[in-house]
């Protein structure tokens, strides 16, 4: 076989390679439902997943306790838990050691707490 088609095959599996982004490829699996967002249901669902392995009443990594409705509440109304999650300057980004959390979840969290952080 000839240089010619070396160098177009190659040019066709080069171009062929690019990264996409998962919103686009699944729009489906992008949309964020933040119409009912509740403490119950909701956020102690996305803090069990990300925080309370180091943040709970056992452990209470930093003196922040977040398996609770009262010490996620003073978190988030003091404006520790919403700089945290959104990896704001000025606050320890968390989790730590791990990605920052999906927008959907700091969506969902950002809502709850602009609501005043209900126990709801």
């Amino acid at each position: 076989m000839n240089l010619a088609f070396w160098a177009f095959l190659s040019l066709i599996l080069v171009s062929g390679c690019y990264y996409d982004k998962e919103e686009d490829l699944y729009p489906q699996q992008s949309q964020c439902d933040t119409s009912n967002v509740t403490y119950s249901s909701v956020i102690a669902t996305i803090i069990q997943t990300n925080c309370n392995v180091c943040h709970s009443t056992a452990v209470a990594s930093g003196g922040f306790i977040t398996d609770n409705y009262s010490g996620l509440s003073a978190l988030a109304l003091n404006g520790k838990l919403g700089g945290a999650v959104n990896w704001d300057q000025g606050f320890s980004a968390m989790p730590k050691s791990s990605s920052k959390l999906s927008d959907c979840d700091l969506r969902k969290i950002n809502k709850w707490i602009n609501a005043g952080a209900p126990n709801n």
